[in-house]
């Protein structure tokens, strides 16, 4: 009997799996990919558990959020998937990808090491929108395109292009180019950002392009207007100068060896006039290192501010534009984050991170943290990751209010108007804002060119208030009686 029951059992499993690959071949039903996607699902990536979960060709070098889509660079391709469910979408043989455009018109640029030219997909369909076959480096902003094509050594040509123009607004001439630029947004001379550990640099996306770039050029550094193609300055250092382009202004700053120590000196001037606008003495914006105080790094600092410390060892955020100091920590407090609006440091007791509006005394909120914690503010959420235990939390700006609180060793890789795209190894997931009580503040808009009667990157100064487009003081923008801030 025993013998008999189990032939039956065995018997029924051969006919029932004989129904189901029937129906799968006739189109009727398929369980399989839905069957296999249970299988080979990983483990959770975090907790609370995210929207979806997906496994990449390889290890990401990017991930972005442009639009419906998430984009992953990787290696040797780069593949889109769908914000919404993670499914693929398209994918690309490529060595560089970079993202430009803002949430309603974001654009992927994508091209090959050593290889003149790019294409400009659609980051939903992959559908090429242009195609290049001479430029040698891009430049991606959320408002702008930039690109270079040299038909000598010495003579190179900058075009700037609406995200998804055809036609360019602009063209300047640039007396070649160094060989570093190549491929996508190769340096030029700003600021460079604080970075945080399990957070990724180009967590935020594609910035607001600054009013003015600079170009290192054989030595020299050529400014650059970004509303209209003008070059405003075409300056070589001095001995023991470094040149940087920030908030509108290009700076000089000085780095002298004496007395076993190094001696700072900042001078700001007007590119458009050669005057200076501001200067300050004592400050060091960490570009120099202790080997005869050769300063080899850009200022620290984000958009139009800049981070120094004073010769009493504390830290001070300074808007480029003015010189102000927007922001003077005590002693013992440590900034971990910076960008237009807002600081967020570590507390003196190393138990929390305090977020503050630059500009004013108002302490915008406070979270308990570790002395290990990391943050990265972005236009939608302010981003901490912190150890021990191991948590990502995002949180609204400016009232702190949160807005995803995860239990997770994965890294914050991006995040966008209604969520976050966290990674561990070749797993990526999607985690939607809101769960905790709120949905993120409205960000900045997506900004025009900026320049006089049109939009510009964000600021702090009067004036600008909440406007992410109105240059560092608001003087990009025209006021209601027709004059223009100063």
């Amino acid at each position: 009997m025993c013998g008999v029951a189990k032939g039956s059992v065995r018997g029924g499993l051969l006919l029932g799996l004989a129904v189901v690959v029937a129906l799968a071949a006739t189109g009727v039903w398929n369980p399989f990919p839905g069957l296999w996607d249970w299988v080979d699902r990983s483990q959770p990536i975090s907790e609370p558990d995210v929207v979806w979960q997906q496994r990449v060709g390889g290890t990401p070098r990017s991930v972005t959020i442009a639009g419906d889509a998430v984009v992953v660079e990787q290696r040797t391709r780069v593949e889109a998937r769908s914000l919404a469910t993670g499914t693929q979408l398209w994918e690309r043989k490529a060595d560089w990808s970079a993202v430009a455009g803002g949430d309603r018109d974001p654009v992927v640029a994508v091209g090959k090491l050593l290889v003149k030219g790019y294409e400009l997909l659609d980051p939903t369909t992959g559908a090429t929108r242009r195609r290049d076959d001479d430029a040698v480096a891009v430049w991606t902003y959320r408002n702008l395109l930039l690109d270079a094509r040299c038909t000598a050594a010495t003579d190179c040509t900058l075009s700037a292009w609406d995200p998804r123009g055809t036609k360019p607004l602009w063209t300047a001439f640039l007396p070649g180019v160094h060989s570093g630029l190549l491929a996508d947004n190769p340096g030029l001379r700003g600021t460079r950002r604080l970075t945080a550990t399990r957070i990724d640099d180009g967590v935020a996306g594609p910035e607001p392009v600054p009013p003015l770039l600079g170009f290192p050029v054989d030595g020299r550094v050529h400014v650059v207007d970004t509303a209209t193609g003008r070059v405003l300055q075409n300056v070589e250092p001095g001995r023991d100068e470094r040149l940087s382009v920030v908030g509108g202004r290009m700076l000089r700053i000085a780095a002298r060896s004496q007395d076993g120590t190094c001696y700072y000196a900042i001078s700001a001037r007007d590119p458009a006039t050669g005057q200076e606008a501001w200067q300050r003495a004592g400050v060091n914006l960490r570009t120099a290192d202790a080997a005869g105080c050769v300063q080899r790094e850009d200022p620290q600092g984000a958009r139009n501010v800049l981070i120094g410390v004073g010769a009493d060892g504390r830290e001070a955020v300074i808007d480029g534009y003015d010189g102000r100091l927007l922001w003077v920590g005590d002693s013992a407090t440590k900034l971990i984050a910076v960008d237009d609006r807002y600081a967020v440091f570590r507390s003196a007791d190393k138990r929390s991170v305090v977020a503050r509006e630059l500009g004013t005394d108002r302490v915008l909120w406070t979270r308990p943290a570790s002395a290990k914690a990391g943050a990265a503010l972005t236009p939608y959420a302010a981003v901490l990751g912190d150890e021990k235990p191991s948590r990502l939390v995002a949180v609204d700006p400016r009232s702190g209010r949160e807005l995803a609180v995860l239990r997770t060793s994965a890294n914050a890789l991006a995040v966008g108007s209604q969520g976050m795209i966290v990674g561990e190894g070749r797993e990526i997931g999607y985690v939607r804002f809101g769960a905790a009580g709120g949905t993120p503040a409205p960000p900045p808009g997506d900004g025009g060119i900026p320049g006089p009667g049109g939009n510009g990157p964000g600021g702090t100064g009067p004036g600008s208030g909440d406007n992410d487009d109105c240059g560092p003081k608001g003087e990009l923008c025209p006021e209601p009686g027709g004059g223009k801030d100063g």
